[in-house]
């Protein structure tokens, strides 16, 4: 699983080390060499899980299909972004979010409630 594109659809087999990345930066992580360039790729489909190959000298438009399961592999990457959240509102403005510990909860039960005998008659 890439840790850069969150969507990858396909993995890329590395030319120069026959090895299966998600992507360019996942092999500069994991190898101790360049990535190399080729006229030919070969692509895993991550969803049909079957292999192929595309000439990348005349890339068109209708290859950015699998050609086994017609999924489109060429998104639009989503990549991690780092971010800080805060579940639910300001409790400065909203205090039904704080609990205050100090008060105990009475249990409630309906042999422990008062004026028992009042309401049974």
């Amino acid at each position: 699983m890439c840790k850069h594109i969150l969507n990858a659809q396909v993995a890329i087999r590395a030319p120069c080390c026959k090895k299966w990345f998600d992507c360019p930066q996942c092999h500069a992580d994991k190898a101790d060499h360049p990535l190399q360039k080729a006229e030919e790729m070969a692509f895993l489909c991550k969803k049909c899980k079957k292999a192929f190959r595309k000439d990348m000298s005349d890339y068109e438009d209708e290859d950015e299909y699998c050609p086994h399961c017609d999924n489109h592999y060429v998104v639009e990457a989503k990549t991690p972004a780092a971010a800080l959240g805060v579940e639910g509102d300001d409790a400065r403005m909203d205090s039904r979010l704080l609990k205050d510990d100090r008060v105990k909860e009475q249990a409630s039960s309906v042999f422990t409630q008062p004026d028992l005998d009042a309401q049974l008659g």
